[in-house]
């Protein structure tokens, strides 16, 4: 019975693990990974010169229940009223898929604001980058989210 247990335990936590598709150059992969993870920093700490440099020059963002936003209106965007902050974001990868210069990547996405009372909502939805390679590095051009 204790072996039973174990086993339905380790079914039941590895179908919560989502599969992750990787399809292109693994270091070209490594560093969307790493930039991604990258944005997320930038965005829990507030850091809206990283979060633009993020982005290729003409990168548009298409943000749940708004207007396609591009140039600086993408940095007013993101940059929060003061004493709101955003201690928790996080991106998580579905699928990357690279060709040439440009990938896609699809998954969810996660975070808290907190208000200036100090009160933490969560939130979460789908989303999909169109990423570009410029200068070796790759930039965001596409940046389409919605909430679940």
């Amino acid at each position: 019975m204790k072996y039973l247990t174990t086993i339905i335990l380790v079914l039941a936590v590895c179908n919560q693990v989502q599969a992750q598709t990787l399809n292109g150059n693994k270091k070209d992969i490594q560093t969307i990974l790493k930039n991604t993870a990258d944005f997320s920093k930038y965005v829990m700490s507030s850091n809206y010169e990283m979060i633009a440099a993020s982005y290729t020059e003409d990168a548009k963002i298409f943000p749940n229940n708004m207007q396609i936003l591009e140039g600086k209106d993408i940095i007013k965007y993101w940059t929060l009223p003061e004493g709101i902050s955003t201690p928790y974001h996080k991106i998580t990868q579905s699928e990357i898929t690279i060709t040439n210069d440009t990938a896609y990547d699809y998954g969810y996405y996660e975070g808290k604001t907190k208000n200036t009372k100090g009160e933490e909502r969560t939130w979460g939805g789908k989303y999909v980058i169109v990423w570009k390679k410029i200068n070796g590095d790759w930039k965001m051009y596409l940046d389409i989210w919605n909430n679940i």
